[in-house]
This record gives structure tokens, sequence and C-alpha cells, in this order.
């Protein structure tokens, strides 16, 4: 028999297993409730009209720490009128000051002190366990303090200048014997210019901006803006510790990636100008023969100042340049909206001053750029990939000078036609001796080799962009290894210098080779190469753009006998 267990009366409404609610504390919480949706939607309906949206971003920016990563828990903090204040304060004592030129002329020095007081306009107190050093607070943006500040930094500026030759001085490594305390070398080393993350070092680009600043005072040329050199930095440090040079030759800078240094070298004129300076500020410090010019100018290899540099406002249009893009038919899931379109460059969107952008414009054309348009979207197109040939006009701030250089690209037309005379077979060796950006070596197929020389390390990018492996020399001073069946050039023209590079390529001509090249029609008129068999084609008029020139073709035989 199972036991039977009494239960009692059975409830029939579950309701009763729980405690009874008061119907005065539901009202109460239903009450508060109401009221704070209430607020809620008052400050929300506050939130979305104009007038106010603007002034809740200055109680977020100016409420929340640095990393923007805490949002206070109180609501009270938050909204606290210090912080909002402060905020404004920060932002419009950065504008007044982007009204004037004073942060162009500011050495790095003063422009961090502004950069810290203006992202902590509430001051910061002094903390021996961080080594933070005490920080008023931001004055109020007050009419006659911000007048009486901004008058006062105008009329600081010549006094900038001093301090920034001071600045770059103090910065220079300590633990670098190539840095003496005598004054500056012509080398300089500065610690710390790419920082453990693997970025450019903010405060170094700076130091080094101010030194650019200098040398263009020196120069009489405008200075860079304070922004720019943190670009210049990135790009030189590409390939690792290789020298670049920089602003026509005026300064020369690598960089270690491992440890993170900068070395610099300046021309020598600059060095002692430079210590001129300094020593106006310690002129016991600087011995005499630091600040006087020497007396003999050694002409230093591979450093002298090019005959084209470009203004800052134009490099800095350059560096601005992007790929030009369009939409992807199908983007797959982590693909980008829009692809690269290939070999193109296209200036970033925005108002530019319309002289710096039509000599900007001035540059992709003499680089092999042609302008062009794609759903009424303009950029440039090359007939190569223009990135490195960019970034290396920015880092030396110059192209080369098309009178110097005598640098005209040899027109389509006559390139084939000269191309066509050579005669060129598959088992012959060939050489291209001014190659410029290769307008004559892209036609020369099926040759057993190609040798191509050129001067300007610009143009030698674009021809290694182009796929050739050009020797970076000077023609005239190059003596070739082996001689070649085949040369084929467009030499320079001016002061006999087409006669110059004809003798030493005819040179390296071997027996039973050829010799084609593009000469001033008068050459027809003397006899150039008496020892070769010469005939003429011609003249071509009118070929070369920006040059109203005849020319006519060379075609000169060495025999097998001679």
């Amino acid at each position: 028999m199972n036991a039977v267990t009494h239960v009692g009366e059975l409830v029939d409404d579950v309701a009763q297993f729980f405690a009874p609610v008061s119907s005065d504390l539901v009202d109460s919480l239903v009450g508060e409730y109401r009221g704070m949706r209430e607020r809620i939607e008052a400050l929300a309906a506050a939130v979305e009209k104009e007038e106010h949206a603007g002034a809740l971003t200055h109680f977020i920016n100016g409420n929340l720490r640095d990393d923007r990563n805490v949002i206070p828990h109180h609501i009270g903090n938050l909204f606290d009128l210090a912080g909002a204040i402060g905020h404004l304060n920060g932002m419009y004592w950065n504008k007044a000051l982007h009204m004037t030129d004073v942060l162009d002329y500011m050495p790095q020095a003063r422009r961090r002190e502004w950069d810290e007081q203006i992202r902590n306009p509430l001051g910061i107190k002094a903390n021996s366990r961080t080594g933070e050093k005490e920080q008023p607070p931001l004055p109020e943006f007050e009419e006659e303090t911000v007048r009486s500040t901004l008058s006062h930094l105008l009329h600081s500026r010549s006094q900038f200048f001093a301090e920034r030759i001071d600045g770059i001085f103090r910065s220079l490594s300590k633990t670098h014997v190539t840095n003496c305390p005598e004054g500056f070398s012509k080398r300089m080393i500065l610690n710390r210019a790419i920082t453990h993350y693997d970025t450019v070092d903010h405060d170094t680009a700076g130091v080094i901006n101010d030194l650019r600043c200098v040398i263009a005072k020196f120069m009489g040329r405008e200075e860079p803006k304070y922004y720019v050199t943190g670009d210049t930095v990135s790009r030189c440090r590409y390939p690792n510790g290789q020298w670049h040079t920089i602003d026509g030759g005026a300064l020369r800078m690598r960089i270690y990636n491992g440890v993170g240094t900068a070395h610099l070298e300046v021309h020598p004129d600059i060095a002692w100008r430079l210590n001129g300076v300094l020593a106006s500020i310690y002129p016991a410090a600087i011995p005499e023969k630091n600040r006087t010019r020497p007396k003999r100018q050694r002409k230093i290899k591979d450093f002298e100042l090019m005959e084209r540099p470009l203004p800052f406002s134009v490099i800095g249009l350059l560096s601005g340049m992007k790929p030009a893009v369009r939409p992807r038919e199908n983007p797959g899931f982590q693909q980008s909206r829009f692809a690269d379109i290939p070999h193109t460059l296209r200036f970033a969107h925005g108002d530019h001053d319309k002289h710096a952008l039509a000599e900007a414009e001035k540059v992709l054309e003499a680089i092999g750029g042609v302008p062009d348009k794609e759903d009424n979207f303009s950029f440039w197109r090359f007939d190569y990939e223009p990135r490195q040939v960019i970034s290396e006009i920015i880092v030396s701030g110059c192209i080369p000078d098309h009178k110097s250089h005598q640098f005209y690209p040899t027109p389509t037309a006559l390139a084939e036609r000269a191309v066509d005379l050579a005669g060129i077979g598959p088992e012959d060796d060939c050489l291209e001796p001014s190659a410029g950006t290769g307008n004559l070596a892209e036609l020369i197929h099926g040759a057993h080799s190609l040798c191509c020389v050129e001067v300007s390390p610009l143009h030698c990018k674009i021809l290694e962009a182009k796929g050739f492996k050009p020797l970076t020399t000077d023609f005239l001073k190059w003596h070739a290894p082996i001689g070649f069946d085949r040369i084929v050039m467009n030499p320079p023209f001016d002061q006999g210098r087409w006669q110059a590079h004809l003798e030493h390529a005819a040179s390296m001509l071997r027996r039973g080779g050829r010799l084609v090249a593009i000469l001033p029609s008068g050459a027809k008129n003397k006899d150039p190469l008496p020892a070769l068999q010469c005939q003429w084609y011609g003249p071509y008029d009118n070929q070369f753009a920006g040059a109203s020139v005849s020319v006519v073709i060379l075609v000169a035989d060495r025999s097998y006998t001679a």
C-alpha cells in the first residue's frame, strides 16, 4: 500500500504564492519613471535643436579624459561648466593663432607649449610620480587678452628665429660625438625621429622643420609649413639609412629605423651661418672659427644646389595627391566600394591656390602626366606607376631645370624613325646615353641588352618605374666596361654639348656597329665623326614642344676593319 500524505486544501490562484505589492509603491515608481522619461525626452529635444548641438560638443570634449574611452559615471561631471568653457577657450585660441602666421614662425618648443595648453585648457598640476610639470590654465578668450597676446607674438617673430636655432642645437643628441658642444658642424644627429610605435615623432619632425625654415630664410625662399616635415621624414625612412637630398640640396637626411635616429647634413655655408646666430645668444660659448665663413670652399661631391627648387606650396599639393578611384562593380565582403585606377594621381579635394596649382600641373606634365577625366572626375594618368617619382620630388624639393639639363623628350614620330634607322637585332647590345624619361628606350625591343645612362636622379626614378635599370651618372664622365653594337641618342644641344656627347658615344661603338643620333640641323654642315661612314636624314622642323628648332638624324656606321 502506498502512503498518502495529507496536503490540505489546494490553492487555485497562483498569485497567492507571491508577496503583495503596495499600490502606492508602484504609483511612486511609475511616477519617477515618467518624470525621468520626460526629462530625457526634453534633453533629447534640446540636443536636436541646432543651437544646442554645438554647446553640447564642448561639454563632451571638455569633460572626457584624453583617451576618450572613459565616460564619467556622474552626469554632473559630464556637464561640468568649467570643462566646457575650457574647451571653448582652447578652440577659439587655436582659431586665433591660425588667423596669423605666428605658428609658422614659432620654434617647435613654443608650438608644443601652446599645443599642450590648448589640449589642457584647465591647466595641469605638477606630479612628481609621472614627471608632469605644472602648467597654468589657458587664459580666458577675452578681447583685450587676445589682442595683446597676438600683438606680442607677432612682434616676437624675429626673436623666434634665434629661438629656433637655439632649439635645434639643444635638441641634438648628447650621446653622439658627431654633435660638438662648440656649435653646429655640417653633420648633426637627432634622437627619436621614429617612436617605439614605428611612427614619425611629432616633436623631432618639428625640430627638423625648424632647421628647414632657417635654411629657407638663408636661401631667400618661402618657409615650409610647420606640419609638412613629418611627411618628408616618413618618406626618407626608405631605403633604411640612405641619404636623401632635400630642399634643392641645402640639406640631406637619412633615417635609421632600427634605432630611430635622424642624421642631417647641411652645406658648410649653412653651418657657419647657424653658428653666427647661435653666437648672438651665447657670445662666449661659440669659438670664432665656428662662426667665421670658411676661407676656401671645397666642392662637395653630389651636394650642389639644384637650379629648379619648387615652392613649398607646390610641394604641399604634390604631397597630398592620391590615386584616382572608381566604384567597384562587385565589391567583396571586406573590400572597399572603390578601387584605385592604376597609374593615376589626383589632387586632394578643396580650394587650392591657383598659382600653386598651375605650377604643380607643370610638374606633373614634366614627368609624363596627362590630364584625364572619368565621370566628370579629373585626374592625371601616367604610363608608369608615379607614386615613387612624386615621393622623390617631395623629398628633394626640386625638379631638373629644362635649360641646364636640356631635357626635351623625344617626340614619338621622331623616336620611332631613329630606332627604325638603327636596325636593332636580337644579338645587339644597345646604349641610350641620355635616356631622360625613356621615350627612345621604350621603343627598343628585341635587343640582347639595353644600357640606359641618365644624369637626373628623378628621371632615373621614372625609368625604374617603367622597368629599366638606369645608371645614374653624367654620361661624359662615364666609361663603359664593354662596347655596344647599337647606340641611339638624343643628346643635349646647347653650348656644343651635342658634339661632346656624340664623340664620347662613338668611342664606345664596336666594329660593325651603328650609332643613330638626333642632332641640331647645323650639325649636318660639319663632319663630327670623320672616322665613321655617315648619312644624314631630315631636317625635321618644330619637333620639340617649347623649342622652335630644326633637327636632323645622323646614322654613323663603324666598319668591321676600323
